[in-house]
């Protein structure tokens, strides 16, 4: 992996996930202040999709089926209390998102549990590896949380035409 010291790619690994964590909570703070829309739900992982050209570099690449249990684990268990925690509204015709009170506990605790995983799996594998095997669980769990999001978002838009009828 060049001449950088593993124990600051380690410091750095950490220290970027949770520059990004706090992203998200401002990001999604400042998002309750605006409508809903099909696009804002669905710009996020498609944007995020673009991570996987990290996996050109042979360093990074994991057996298909560690890549599939990461992402299984970010689908089922680790998109669960996003989901639990997001819910709409409606406010003038247009639909927004509920700021929720344990949102910003959710996500610390979810980087918590990937800060401690992180620790134990970079025993077995590279931290390349690792990082690549992480933003796999990341993008099942946000993948997840946004069809979710999604399926929420339309069924409102439906409920709201039949009431406008």
């Amino acid at each position: 992996m060049g001449s950088i010291n593993p124990s600051f790619l380690h410091i750095g690994s950490t220290l970027g996930a949770l520059l990004m964590a706090l992203m998200v909570i401002f990001i999604r703070l400042k998002s309750s202040d605006r409508p809903v829309t099909i696009r804002k739900i669905l710009i996020p992982p498609l944007g995020m999709s673009t991570g996987f050209m990290m996996f050109v570099v042979p360093e990074v690449r994991v057996p298909l089926w560690w890549a599939l249990a990461a992402f299984l684990a970010g689908w089922f268990i680790f998109a669960y209390p996003l989901m639990k925690t997001t819910t709409f509204h409606e406010k003038e015709g247009l639909i927004y998102a509920k700021r929720s009170k344990s949102f910003f506990f959710v996500l610390l605790g979810l980087l918590l549990v990937r800060t401690l995983l992180h620790e134990f799996i970079d025993r077995y594998i590279s931290i390349p590896q690792s990082g690549g095997l992480f933003f796999i669980l990341a993008f099942g769990m946000i993948v997840h949380w946004r069809v979710f999001m999604l399926k929420r978002y339309r069924s409102l838009v439906q409920q709201e035409a039949r009431v406008s009828q």
